[in-house]
């Protein structure tokens, strides 16, 4: 099997399990999934989504972000991981935003990307989810399984994202970095699966060289 017939597979099997992903942190408009991303880093997704109601019932917008204390915001957030260094940016990013930005996200990479805390990978989640722009997030989950699935070489995250941006069509980019996402929690976790035991590692590994195509669950 080449690389493009495992990209082929891989992409039929994944939005047939996962038709409609919606995106798997709570939050309301840009400056809420913004602030979301933000705190995800080093951080589950279902702990963001436990500090977030707190921290957006003192403030939802950056208006109301920038006058709080950031002891005020690392209060909401301290069971994250990097929380004292989140807050900071969170309240720098807020400040910027109504200072720069009118009190709006902006709608590029490199507005965002220019924002305290705000690295490519969540520039491209704000950009993929609110304005709809083709972006391939590449997360800890699509890192692992594009190498275990011989999709990237796994140098770094940069590389793995631009072998897949290769691989895929643009149109399907911001569903599926969402579905091998979902796929890597539930199908193949970093210890729950040696690259030989779920349904798309196993079909990759048997098909090894064989050039016909693959069967489907």
């Amino acid at each position: 099997m080449t690389k493009a017939e495992r990209a082929e597979f891989i992409l039929n099997d994944l939005s047939r399990r996962y038709p409609n992903p919606a995106p798997p942190l709570d939050h309301d408009d840009a400056f809420t999934l913004l602030i979301a991303v933000l705190l995800s880093a080093q951080t589950t997704d279902a702990r963001v989504n436990i500090v977030t109601p707190g921290l957006f019932k003192k403030a939802n917008t950056p208006q109301k972000m920038a006058m709080l204390d950031v002891a005020d915001i690392l209060e909401s957030i301290k069971t994250c991981g990097l929380a004292p260094t989140k807050a900071k940016n969170i309240k720098k990013l807020s400040q910027i935003l109504c200072e720069k930005h009118a009190g709006t996200v902006p709608n590029t990479f490199e507005e965002l990307e220019a924002l305290p805390g705000v690295g490519h990978k969540t520039a491209s989640v704000v950009m993929a989810q609110i304005f709809g722009v083709p972006a391939f997030p590449v997360d800890t989950h699509i890192h692992r399984l594009a190498k275990r699935w011989r999709l990237s070489s796994g140098k770094n995250v940069e590389h793995t994202e631009q072998d897949l941006k290769r691989l895929f069509p643009q149109h399907t980019w911001n569903d599926l970095h969402l579905q091998i996402i979902f796929y890597g929690r539930e199908h193949c976790t970093a210890r729950g699966c040696d690259g030989k035991t779920c349904f798309i590692c196993s079909r990759v590994k048997a098909q090894g060289k064989d050039r016909s195509p693959p069967k489907t669950a």
